[in-house]
């Protein structure tokens, strides 16, 4: 059932053992890159430890010196063994007030999970029930680009998890991500996922909705903008133009596999009547527009790149 008591307390395949180890998984040696020129939460950034805090309860010195491997995935299992003891704790909390609460013959039934869109990075952007449930969780399941204007608002007595993906380092696995939901859910807790954008517009919401759902959980979800709407409004481009615009498609930028393998682009898409929005394309952007053209799109096209939308750090090109 709980995934914290599937996990291992220390990865297999490291080699770091004794004293070494206890250097080796210092949290504050992990988190002394800079990241400060991101409005996200990079996996080793300051603002993500000093968030997670609770998670780390070892006594450990601010020694930077200390080597980080180069093995990510060690890193990431390392990683989830440190957090290990102050999951346990916190669900056995949970627990225990769950059994209070049903001792007046109440019955206390599971927590419910709610899947909150926070929009493309503005904190104004959001909606007032996202705001609403992110100041009454008990525990928050983040991603990477959930802002960090964003997180501010969350509630002085919540619980944060960092659960980001970026390429080649998924500080947890979706399967993972599902189960610390319905552990926690089972628990009785107010459990928060929030999502960058919207939940069900390649937030794979629908796939965690489903497990959920299956496993007896009730599931809200609490839309957020997609960054097509809100990027474009920041922008002052309309997505569909009478005339110009009579449809608008979304595309994702990256295959399943991370966005290496060579991407899948329909003939349909590279129709000049339609705004065509691709999410996550920056990395692939070459491809894609050699893509479009060899399907008829003209090279003239008019078109905007950008990153970081709606935050201070927005790029356009």
């Amino acid at each position: 059932m709980a995934l914290v008591y599937k996990l291992p307390s220390v990865s297999s395949s490291t080699s770091v053992s004794g004293q070494n180890l206890k250097h080796f998984l210092i949290p504050r040696t992990i988190c002394s890159l800079n990241y400060k020129s991101s409005p996200f939460t990079e996996k080793h950034s300051i603002e993500r430890c000093q968030r997670d805090h609770w998670l780390y309860k070892l006594d450990y010195q601010s020694d930077s010196s200390c080597p980080l491997p180069s093995d990510k995935e060690c890193i990431r299992e390392n990683d989830i063994a440190l957090q290990l003891p102050e999951l346990r704790k916190l669900l056995h909390v949970l627990k225990e007030k769950r059994t209070t609460c049903g001792k007046n013959g109440e019955k206390c039934g599971p927590g419910n999970v709610y899947l909150v869109g926070t929009g493309p990075g503005d904190p104004e952007l959001l909606t007032l029930k996202a705001v609403k449930m992110i100041q009454k969780a008990d525990l928050l399941l983040y991603d990477r680009l959930v802002s960090n204007d964003v997180l501010d608002l969350v509630g002085p007595h919540a619980r944060l998890l960092y659960v980001g993906k970026t390429a080649g380092y998924h500080s947890r696995t979706q399967e993972e991500i599902h189960e610390l939901l319905l552990s926690f859910a089972e628990a009785g807790a107010t459990v928060v996922r929030l999502k960058g954008g919207d939940p069900l517009v390649f937030g794979r919401g629908g796939e965690e909705m489903d497990f959920l759902q299956q496993q007896g959980i009730q599931v809200k979800v609490i839309p957020g903008i997609t960054a097509a709407s809100g990027i474009a409004a920041e922008l002052g481009i309309p997505l569909t133009h009478r005339g110009v615009a009579t449809s608008v498609r979304f595309l994702t930028g990256h295959s399943r596999k991370g966005g290496s393998d060579p991407l899948f682009v329909a003939e349909n898409a590279a129709d000049p009547d339609s705004t065509l929005v691709v999410y996550m394309g920056l990395a692939t952007l070459p491809s894609l527009a050699l893509k479009l053209m060899h399907h008829g799109l003209p090279a003239e096209t008019p078109a905007a790149a950008v990153e970081r939308g709606t935050t201070p750090q927005q790029r356009v090109n």
